[in-house]
């Protein structure tokens, strides 16, 4: 995730560290080098351009436009609701350490918080299509959790089973029990809520349809441009194709937050945050330290 210090013109003009830039730069070129050739060409014989006019691709602009923006907005509704829901990861874990500090010293409280930091590692892991067990083991001690499918939600079930044991020996009242029942439905909340953004891209063909438009109308804008702007041509047109390629890009980006793009949420800085928090409430002073941006990115 890009993390600007400020607005400043000149580092928004030449940062390319998190811009769609390079992914769409040898699309740009190649649009560019088709309208100099298109410009050579109307040059050497004026008269095969005379009758190309530019209303077609005027009102196919306009259509896919809207058609983009209304996909770009659905996109960054998922890439927000993914950030809420580790957001709510982070708040269910802070209360947790509160909720269990009548408990303080108890056995089962320092396990139950360290499996909760487990479980914060291992649905990053899901969510990236990497290895949970590799990124949950310093937290999980229990071999048993090694070949689980869906570890995070294991995990999930394991606090709960301690959650029981506290109740049944006295530990905690029914009344702690409940409220701390209610922080670990919150927590399976958030974690079905980011598989569904995960596993449930916005539709094929509807993609596909607008990859394809956008191609089309950068290839064809050149045609429309060479008579009437002549050597500006290859110049408006690699705007034009910025903007529509560089809008597709970042449609693509924002549809799956989760992933390890520069501009998918900072997941791994999330999971230091709790990390901490976890640690805090357990009366440790060496806390990890939280990961800072790098070339005004977060991981």
């Amino acid at each position: 995730m890009v993390v600007y210090p400020n607005h400043n013109w000149i580092v928004v003009l030449t940062t390319l560290k998190g811009a769609i830039l390079m992914r769409i730069a040898p699309r740009i070129l190649m649009i560019t080098l088709l309208a100099v050739v298109i410009v050579f060409v109307e040059k050497l014989y004026p008269d095969v351009f005379i009758n190309v006019s530019a209303t077609p691709l005027t009102l196919l602009g306009l259509s896919l436009s809207i058609f983009m923006s209304f996909r770009n907005s659905s996109c960054y509704e998922r890439w927000w609701e993914g950030r809420k829901m580790w957001g709510l990861v982070v708040i269910e874990a802070r209360a947790m350490g509160r909720e269990t500090v009548s408990i303080a010293g108890h056995p089962l409280r320092e396990e139950i918080m360290k499996l909760i930091c487990g479980f914060a590692h291992a649905l990053n892991a899901h969510l990236r299509r990497q290895d949970e067990w590799e990124a949950a083991k310093p937290w999980v001690a229990n071999k048993d959790f090694e070949y689980v499918d869906n570890l995070s939600d294991t995990l999930l079930n394991a606090i709960a089973k301690r959650f029981a044991m506290l109740q049944a020996e006295g530990a905690i009242s029914e009344l702690r029990y409940l409220e701390l029942e209610k922080r670990l439905r919150s927590l399976s909340e958030a974690h079905a809520n980011c598989e569904r953004i995960k596993n449930t891209p916005l539709p094929f063909p509807y993609t596909l349809m607008l990859h394809r438009t956008t191609f089309i109308f950068c290839l064809l804008l050149p045609f429309a441009m060479a008579q009437p702007l002549g050597w500006l041509a290859p110049f408006i047109t690699a705007v034009v194709s910025y903007t529509f390629f560089g809008l597709d890009a970042i449609g693509n980006e924002l549809e799956d937050p989760f992933g390890n793009d520069v501009n998918d949420l900072p997941t791994n800085a999330m999971v230091r945050v709790i990390e901490r928090d976890v640690l805090r409430s357990l009366g440790h002073e060496d806390l990890p330290p939280a990961l800072k941006p790098v070339d005004h990115v977060l991981s």
